[in-house]
């Protein structure tokens, strides 16, 4: 089997040196020697530069950037740097912390077509969730412990005679050709520097009508989520069961909970996927809440779900919604002053939701969550009533295909 096809892996990296050189001898020793690998130092203090100058020196189908600081970027901003570094037709975005088995390139070259999306198959220890999309199995959680001879066996002999061959999702490691990339514009700066950037170009791709297919014939060993998310790495208990120690940093969390806020801002919905993590798209409806009782700590809760809010913002003096605007603003690209209006203001958009927000419960508030799929559900326009909400729908018009190319 062969592809004269060559790949740009494309490799961020903040202070994980060593799972980034234990990923680079696996490229260099188990795939094709032509393909380039395009790396971004965002910043680190572990000597990652350094080594990367070093290589590049002896490697010339390696190219490096750095981000000087003093701030870090992010992969969402840097994936799209070392795109634009790239040199081959085909990109991959690939973590530093994957080991490639070997002929994984070619598997996923032998599906790879334009207008298509290719994902490799992982294969993790088991620090997260099971799911059908992914193998977990245990051939190590740090490199100076991972087991190259069993994980190689196992690929080559339990899973030669597997029936899956191809599935519909799409995660780390995929590949696609760079100019579908660019004709979507890339990865929304929304997101810098971390979390949701994927699911958000996921339900472009989708949109854009990209084929998502994940391969089961070419394999990557992953070794899970070793930037910020996890403070501390992995650990064994005395049994030998591994385990993520001290879970999510505190820098994760935060920007997470910044991320998810945006994109429910852009797409009205959570991310939503099926079980093998092809994107899921519901109708981008625009939604005006009309709403009383509003509090700034409902306002907090609230403002993300809809295009506009209308409301008699309890609790300050005079129009105290700038309080709310005043802290929020700095965590979003979004205009909130253009979205946050009186409730002496007659609302334009499209539907139009009014209700109490004193009467808001956990359970109520799940009609919210899922506002999407409710409208879309309903196809009907005029008034209508569910639980505490008002409906007004005027318009069916979805929005979503608008988000299909972000203009960064």
């Amino acid at each position: 089997m062969s592809d004269d096809r060559v790949i740009s892996f494309i490799q961020p990296s903040r202070n994980n040196l060593k799972y980034l050189q234990w990923s680079y001898n696996s490229i260099r020793k188990n795939l094709d020697e032509g393909h380039e690998i395009c790396w971004a130092d965002d910043f680190s203090d572990d000597g990652t530069w350094e080594w990367m100058q070093e290589i590049a020196e002896k490697d010339k189908n390696v190219k490096i950037h750095r981000n000087e600081g003093p701030t870090r970027l992010g992969h969402t901003i840097l994936y799209d740097t070392l795109v634009d570094m790239a040199t081959n037709d085909i990109i991959m975005i690939y973590h530093a912390d994957m080991y490639a088995c070997p002929y994984m390139d070619l598997e996923v070259l032998r599906k790879l077509t334009r207008g298509s999306v290719v994902s490799a198959t992982r294969i993790e220890p088991p620090l997260h969730p099971d799911g059908p999309e992914k193998i977990l199995k245990d051939f190590g959680i740090e490199p100076e412990e991972f087991n190259e001879k069993e994980l190689l066996e196992f690929v080559e002999g339990d899973l030669e005679h597997s029936d899956e061959k191809y599935t519909q999702g799409i995660f780390a490691p995929w590949a696609m050709y760079k100019d579908d990339f660019l004709a979507i514009g890339g990865h929304d700066p929304l997101y810098a520097p971390q979390s949701k950037e994927d699911s958000d170009i996921f339900n472009r791709f989708q949109l854009a009508g990209y084929e998502t297919i994940q391969t089961w014939q070419g394999f990557v060993y992953h070794m899970t989520c070793r930037g910020s998310r996890f403070k501390d790495g992995a650990m064994r208990n005395p049994a030998g069961q591994v385990f993520m120690k001290g879970r999510e940093s505190s820098e994760w969390l935060a920007q997470n909970l910044k991320s998810t806020r945006n994109f429910i801002r852009k797409w009205g919905h959570m991310v939503k996927h099926d079980a093998y993590l092809k994107p899921i798209v519901p109708p981008k409806y625009d939604v005006g809440f009309v709403v009383d009782n509003c509090d700034m700590g409902m306002l907090k809760e609230l403002e993300p779900w809809c295009s506009d809010m209308y409301g008699d913002w309890v609790g300050h003096k005079g129009f105290g919604v700038n309080n709310y605007i005043d802290e929020e603003q700095p965590n979003t690209k979004f205009r909130l002053s253009n979205k946050l209006h009186s409730h002496h203001i007659k609302p334009i958009n499209d539907v139009v939701i009014s209700f109490d927000a004193q009467k808001l419960t956990p359970q109520n508030f799940q009609i919210i969550v899922n506002i999407s799929e409710m409208i879309k559900d309903s196809g009907d326009l005029g008034e209508m009533e569910y639980d505490i909400f008002k409906f007004n729908i005027k318009s069916l018009k979805t929005y979503e295909k608008e988000l299909i190319v972000c203009e960064s």
